[in-house]
């Protein structure tokens, strides 16, 4: 995707060095950092300088390369990383890959050589599903533009799932720009997504970026829109999908769902297949609910008049608060599962159709 027009992804391999838009600073500024060391790349994580399911799996797979350049104990930097963001499962797989790839090679060089390989691999292949979950939604897109003969096509996606959560298009956002580029009139509600603004900071700048119409919505505008028939579509990403077609997606993200089955608009989850747990039946029993810092509750940044990032104090100081990060959406309100591979009905048979390897081998680390 691009920034001021030129082409732009958020993590790449550049001078021998690893570098990442620190997303921190969005949309009020465009910073990018260089990232040295393992324990470095777990802050980036665990404190969101990089996020979203795809990009946090890459970012993963990239400190486990810099664990190996720098001589560190692989199976110690795993344990670090994994333990920084629970719930994406991206993170984890991407983890345990490079530790089953690298954990019998002796020679260092060689293990800094193909570290280096595989988290690039890791990363080529997060932009390229990316790319594909955006081939296979663009049919849905297409479907409603001619039922609506041209008329701007009305989106609704929660948090962010465009290409700043990934390496490159996004997963929600990629039927999004895929349509655009092909000169579909379309238009995105985007969900503020409190308490860390993703969809007001993020999803907005980006799509910016793009030159795609949008909005800025609050959260709790989704509903009103839907019953005015000013929705056609919901899409939304998903930090884990169990192997039964529940989703795990940002905080509020059910409540969408709810207000979509109530109005009968289609509500779409847009995932790479590594975003697939298919070790979990159950999602709302079985994925862990990341609980984040009470302080993104109560505490809010932006820009002021003088043009300073400033945070400020929105709640009473002694008051509790409480920041669960994510939800769980039923399959049952699930219209569909778009992948690299196609669109599944979220049920285990028809994602195992897409994905016919995992019914045997659900942990093969092989590819």
């Amino acid at each position: 995707m691009k920034v001021q027009g030129k082409a732009q992804q958020t993590i790449w391999f550049e001078d021998s060095k690893v570098k990442i838009i620190d997303q921190r600073y969005l949309p009020h500024q465009f910073v990018i950092k260089e990232i040295e060391d393992v324990q470095t790349m777990a802050t980036a994580i665990k404190d969101m300088w990089v996020r979203g399911a795809g990009l946090i799996g890459v970012s993963a797979a990239f400190g486990m390369y810099l664990a190996a350049k720098n001589g560190n104990d692989l199976h110690k930097a795993a344990d670090l990383l994994t333990q920084t963001r629970p719930t994406a499962i991206n993170l984890s797989w991407a983890v345990k890959f490079m530790l089953h790839k690298l954990h019998t090679i002796s020679n260092p060089q060689i293990k800094e050589n193909l570290a280096l390989k595989w988290a690039q691999q890791i990363a080529q292949e997060d932009a390229e599903n990316a790319r594909l979950i955006g081939q296979h939604g663009l049919p849905l897109i297409e479907k409603i533009s001619k039922i609506k003969n041209g008329e701007p096509v009305n989106i609704l996606t929660h948090c962010n799932a465009g290409w700043l959560g990934f390496v490159d298009y996004g997963s929600a956002l990629s039927p999004v720009y895929a349509a655009f580029e092909k000169g579909i009139k379309v238009h995105v509600w985007v969900d503020e997504t409190r308490p860390r603004n993703q969809g007001a900071k993020l999803t907005a700048w980006e799509l910016g970026q793009q030159g795609v119409p949008h909005t800025i919505i609050a959260d709790n505008t989704g509903g009103h829109l839907m019953q005015n028939n000013m929705v056609d579509l919901l899409i939304v990403g998903s930090d884990r999908c169990s192997r039964n077609g529940d989703i795990a997606n940002k905080i509020g993200t059910y409540l969408k769902a709810l207000a979509a089955a109530d109005n009968a608009i289609p509500f779409y989850a847009a995932l790479p297949s590594s975003t697939i747990d298919w070790e979990i039946t159950d999602g709302l029993k079985q994925i862990p609910i990341e609980q984040r810092d009470a302080k993104e509750v109560k505490y809010m940044d932006g820009k002021n008049a003088l043009g300073e990032i400033v945070e400020i104090l929105i709640a009473p100081e002694n008051s509790p608060a409480i920041n669960y990060g994510f939800d769980v959406t039923p399959a049952r309100l699930i219209t569909g599962i778009i992948t690299e591979r196609g669109i599944a009905k979220a049920q285990e048979n028809s994602l195992l159709k897409l994905f016919p390897e995992k019914q045997k081998f659900p942990n093969d680390l092989s590819s």
